[in-house]
């Protein structure tokens, strides 16, 4: 039997779930915010503005299993802008259970919602059981990240 999978909008009451997997994601990729930052980005995550972070939660049998964060944004290509999948964390234990593409489906559905068709994301060349799932649900668009830090 397939355990029982809900996305939801993040509510004010997950914010101890939101920040440990929030924090798991960052250890995956061996990074750290400050508490500033924690604070901050939950705070824009209930901001109505309509270009502030917004994310779900993927709850299987109940408990929180996955998380992700995306951002609307304008864009010079078009008039109803883009949307960018920016952080997508799935715990272990649940990988491979359909998490992630019901993360990244949800996104898709907001940014419909929107009229927004352009739901883009990048990730570590390094990650690839996440890739694996990137590769069956979106098409790999070939551009390479430069950034300037």
């Amino acid at each position: 039997m397939t355990p029982a999978l809900v996305v939801r909008p993040l509510e004010r009451a997950d914010h101890a779930a939101w920040r440990r997997l929030w924090t798991d994601y960052l250890v995956f990729y061996e990074a750290s915010v400050s508490e500033e930052v924690y604070a901050s980005t939950w705070e824009r995550l209930f901001d109505p503005g309509p270009f502030e972070p917004k994310g779900f939660l993927a709850l299987v049998e109940g408990e929180p299993a996955g998380l992700v964060h995306y951002i609307f944004h304008r864009s010079c290509w078009s008039v109803e802008g883009n949307c960018y999948l920016q952080d997508l964390f799935t715990e272990k234990q649940a990988r491979g259970g359909g998490v992630g593409a019901a993360l990244i489906e949800a996104v898709r559905k907001a940014a419909a919602g929107r009229g927004v068709a352009d739901v883009y994301w990048m990730t570590h060349e390094t990650n690839a059981t996440a890739r694996k799932l990137y590769d069956r649900v979106a098409r790999r668009t070939g551009f390479i990240e430069y950034d300037l830090r």
